[in-house]
């Protein structure tokens, strides 16, 4: 994509919507991180289902560890790999008492040294609960940047490094929350509702859907 065609894509979903949200439920930063990582290969709704009796009993990780492993392991038995994100909750929790005072930190060489978060994870708590300008580069954005030609590339970090360099500063901030949105409700994976995309003319998807 052209850099004009990149300023007016981002323009256009700014103008439909100014202040994206994340759709993940949660209370504070620790609640997102533990959040994001029970989000891994599952869907936010399916977190969603779950999470609030967990936040409720456990918003700190002081409280987590006194919950402990197996009755956060029977609050999130709905969630995929429940056993392994149980376990990685636990010593997340702890590490960030004994490393951190408890904080969640804002750095994210600091992010991916705790249990069960990854890169991904990292750039979404930074972005969202610390206003840096990451782009967490999941499922959806991977294919809205090779598919629509603004970053192509054959690794999340690859599309990740391209998507920072070409979108414009004014953009960064809610790239993330925009690109997602945008690939889960109208760019989706087998259909993408072309006829309903307000940026399809800047698109260089061959394959589009008229």
């Amino acid at each position: 994509m052209k850099k004009q065609d990149i300023q007016t894509f981002f323009e256009r979903l700014r103008e439909q919507k100014p202040e994206p949200q994340g759709e993940l439920f949660h209370t504070n930063p620790y609640t997102l991180l533990v959040a994001v990582v029970l989000s891994a290969q599952a869907t936010d709704k399916g977190v969603n289902k779950a999470t609030p009796a967990l936040f409720e009993a456990a918003p700190t990780p002081q409280k987590m560890l006194v919950l402990g492993e197996d009755n956060v392991r029977d609050l999130i038995k709905t969630i995929g790999l429940f056993n392994t994100k149980a376990k990685n909750v636990i010593k997340l929790s702890q590490s960030l008492i004994d490393n951190h005072n408890g904080e969640i930190p804002q750095t994210r060489e600091e992010l991916i040294k705790l249990a069960g978060v990854g890169r991904k994870t990292a750039n979404v708590v930074l972005n969202m609960a610390f206003g840096h300008p990451t782009i967490a580069v999941d499922t959806h954005i991977f294919r809205i940047g090779n598919r629509t030609g603004m970053a192509k590339g054959k690794t999340p970090d690859h599309v990740e490094d391209k998507l920072e360099k070409v979108i414009p500063k004014e953009f960064l901030l809610h790239a993330h929350h925009w690109l997602i949105l945008h690939g889960r409700y109208v760019c989706v994976a087998r259909k993408p509702k072309c006829s309903e995309c307000i940026v399809s003319d800047l698109c260089n998807f061959k394959d589009k859907i008229i």
